[in-house]
């Protein structure tokens, strides 16, 4: 339910100025009536674009979390990765996952040419 709190947050916020106005001015008082955890609030106020992924916040929602704090979309793609780095694989949501973080699920084939019998296949 926690996460479903955190996405609903930045859902709102996402599309309320008045909101946004609100949480620039101090973000615990906003965050008071949702039901997160501390580590959820704390990532919510940093602002911890990768720990907000890890947690399991949908990347669409985060995203526009991480354009209301002027991050560019290299920086957004690079702290989800240091997020999965750091804090360890997805742990849910549609993002989660079931693997490891270097554990290859589906491996690229390399092929030499158009006469590669076995990269063809």
């Amino acid at each position: 339910m926690s996460l479903y709190a955190t996405q609903k947050f930045l859902y709102e916020l996402n599309r309320s100025e008045t909101l946004q106005a609100a949480y620039r001015d101090d973000p615990r008082a906003v965050l008071e009536p949702y039901e997160l955890t501390d580590d959820e609030a704390a990532a919510l106020v940093e602002p911890d674009i990768g720990r907000l992924f890890h947690l399991g916040v949908n990347g669409q929602i985060l995203m526009h979390f991480a354009a209301l704090h002027k991050i560019e979309w290299q920086d957004y793609l690079q702290r989800m990765r240091d997020g999965i780095a750091q804090h360890g694989p997805v742990r849910e949501g549609v993002y989660a996952m079931t693997t490891g973080v270097d554990e290859v699920v589906a491996p690229v084939h390399e092929h030499d040419g158009p006469d590669d019998q076995e990269g063809a296949r």
